[in-house]
């Protein structure tokens, strides 16, 4: 089961974008919805909020009167967090039927309102942000939903900015054009990415790219992309993960690199690495085990062979291939990875000739797995001045 968070600030185009997922196929799980179901007349809900927010906030039909319980809720400090306290545990619940309910196969999207404010984001395996800027919502509010210029203001300031909205997003819908042009969008990122991610998911099929040696100039997103998967990795994984790490050449600020996320997962000894749970926490995540990558380089400095071993993830998802490397915390390869992206940091001569290696190797080299090969006589030097580095300035992983 995939299960993507589907947010938007208000007046976004978000229900358009839920509805047209639903027609394609998704399972919607609507959090607006649900948040009325749980306080509809006659619930427990309901007798709640009543009791706490006084009769004002009652219809004649003892339903509940949303405009008085929104205009007290964003007017007194504190409210909004009293009404959080007695809806959200019920939200929570009856989310938890209906995603059970869910068959296997099924594409769950949970459209949350307050998912950026909430940070919920690692509890999907992707997040999908439809935006709109700020004028735009203000008209859509005010035409059609009545409200104030002022009320739409209020309730957008109130809601996380963009900046937080774009560091949460996998998936950027923007919807700044024509109704149909979003529908377009929507269409190809289920066509595109969720369809195809779902599939590989569910067959234990790592997403990859072509077998050629491809690099592209550094891209300042891919911290913020590093930081989601580190995230869902971390919660998947629990304490079975003693950390987890951004490495590789990604990592390193204005090094051009191969559009593959590299993660490392350091665990206390590999055999946790094998436990039936912790695989199956992966694959759950949408990153299957992939067998025959077990072994790192062996350096002189440290020739036993057994202290080199892993094991290696890759991701499901075909709009963004990440590799997870599980190693065990203290051994050299997870001391290496952690020291060659530092030194690299710190370093900026380095960089650059790291990187005129990897233009000279790409260009002569016709598949990934020769460039690779290819670059270790340069690595092992260049490991060699890092070692010294470490120990120039103390440094630890």
């Amino acid at each position: 089961m995939l299960q993507v968070g589907l947010t938007g600030g208000i007046g976004s185009g978000k229900s358009t974008v839920s509805a047209r997922l639903a027609e394609l196929g998704a399972m919607v799980v609507d959090a607006d919805r649900i948040a009325r179901e749980v306080v509809a007349p006659g619930t427990p809900g309901l007798a709640e909020v009543g009791r706490r927010f006084g009769p004002e906030v009652l219809a004649a039909d003892g339903a509940l009167d949303r405009a008085a319980l929104g205009a007290l809720v964003f007017s007194h400090p504190g409210a909004r967090d009293d009404l959080e306290r007695i809806t959200h545990p019920l939200v929570r619940a009856r989310t938890a039927e209906l995603v059970a309910q869910a068959p296997t196969g099924a594409i769950v999207v949970h459209d949350v309102p307050l998912l950026v404010e909430k940070h919920l984001g690692p509890a999907y395996h992707l997040v999908v942000v439809v935006h709109a800027d700020e004028a735009a919502r203000v008209s859509r509010l005010v035409s059609a939903r009545g409200m104030t210029e002022g009320d739409a203001w209020a309730r957008i300031a109130a809601q996380a900015d963009d900046d937080q909205r774009r560091a949460a997003a996998d998936v950027w819908l923007d919807n700044a054009g024509a109704p149909s042009q979003l529908l377009a969008r929507v269409d190809a990122v289920w066509r595109d990415r969720l369809v195809p991610f779902n599939d590989n998911a569910l067959h234990g099929r790592r997403a990859s790219r072509p077998e050629v040696p491809t690099l592209i100039r550094y891209d300042g997103s891919w911290p913020a992309q590093a930081r989601r998967l580190t995230q869902r990795l971390e919660r998947a994984l629990e304490q079975r993960a003693v950390r987890v790490d951004h490495i590789g050449s990604t990592s390193v600020p204005g090094l051009l690199a191969k559009d593959v996320i590299d993660l490392q997962v350091g665990v206390r000894d590999l055999a946790d690495a094998d436990d039936p749970g912790f695989v199956r926490a992966l694959r759950d995540l949408g990153f299957p085990r992939s067998e025959g990558n077990d072994q790192d380089t062996v350096h002189d400095w440290a020739p036993d062979p057994g202290d080199w071993q892993k094991r290696f993830h890759g991701s499901a998802d075909p709009g963004r291939v990440a590799h997870v490397h599980v190693r065990r915390v203290g051994s050299p390869g997870h001391e290496v990875a952690l020291l060659f992206r530092d030194w690299l940091r710190t370093h900026p001569q380095e960089v650059g000739a790291y990187a005129d290696l990897k233009r000279e190797l790409a260009a002569t080299r016709s598949t990934t797995t020769d460039y690779s090969a290819a670059k270790e006589p340069w690595l092992a030097r260049a490991l060699g001045r890092a070692r010294a580095w470490a120990g120039e300035t103390q440094w630890t992983a």
